[in-house]
């Protein structure tokens, strides 16, 4: 089977064309919303796969929630600000539509969700922390210039590991997240 598995090293926003073959299965999971041109590179993708080939696109229905509704207390309605915004700037980053020039699977109505609830502890776990300070540091590189001052100050306590209003301190944390998957298949 190493033999028919193969691996390219390319950059996609790249203009030379890397020499990808004529694969059958083209596998691209959370990797199009870092791409300046999702478009062109589902394009190029599937314009290489050969004839029944199969090109699978996993990427977030949205950011991944992780605090509760009522987080942080000392700056109401947070969340949903921070939602919007980053919601806004997924739209501007994560591909709409699956390739075209095939037959083609649009994602689903109910995206896949995945959660993983914190036990209510003193603590959350430390790899439940550590995600969704992960995710809210990006979700904060993202909506920097949608927010007041205010709330980035809020997001930056949530951040900051030395705060006692750190994410990691929290005991009520519990990671939601939602996949929409694409699948396209090239004509024979």
């Amino acid at each position: 089977m190493d033999e028919r598995v193969h691996t390219v090293r390319a950059d996609l926003d790249d203009t030379v064309r890397p020499d990808l073959g004529t694969p059958d299965l083209v596998w691209a999971s959370a990797s199009m919303h870092h791409l300046a041109r999702p478009d062109r590179a589902l394009r190029t993708v599937h314009g290489v796969l050969a004839p029944g080939g199969l090109f699978a696109v996993v990427e977030l229905a949205g950011f991944p929630r992780s605090l509760p509704e009522t987080a942080p207390e000392d700056r109401p309605g947070l969340k949903g600000r921070r939602h919007l915004a980053g919601e806004r700037h997924h739209a501007d980053h994560v591909p709409t539509a699956a390739p075209t020039g095939g037959r083609s699977r649009q994602p689903p109505d109910s995206p896949w969700q995945a959660n993983a609830p914190s036990p209510r502890t003193s603590r959350a776990p430390a790899t439940v922390g550590a995600y969704a300070r992960g995710s809210l540091r990006r979700v904060r590189g993202g909506v920097a210039d949608a927010l007041p001052p205010e709330d980035l100050a809020a997001l930056d306590r949530l951040l900051d590991t030395d705060s006692p209003h750190s994410v990691l301190r929290r005991d009520d944390l519990a990671v939601r997240t939602r996949r929409s998957v694409w699948a396209a298949r090239r004509g024979r």
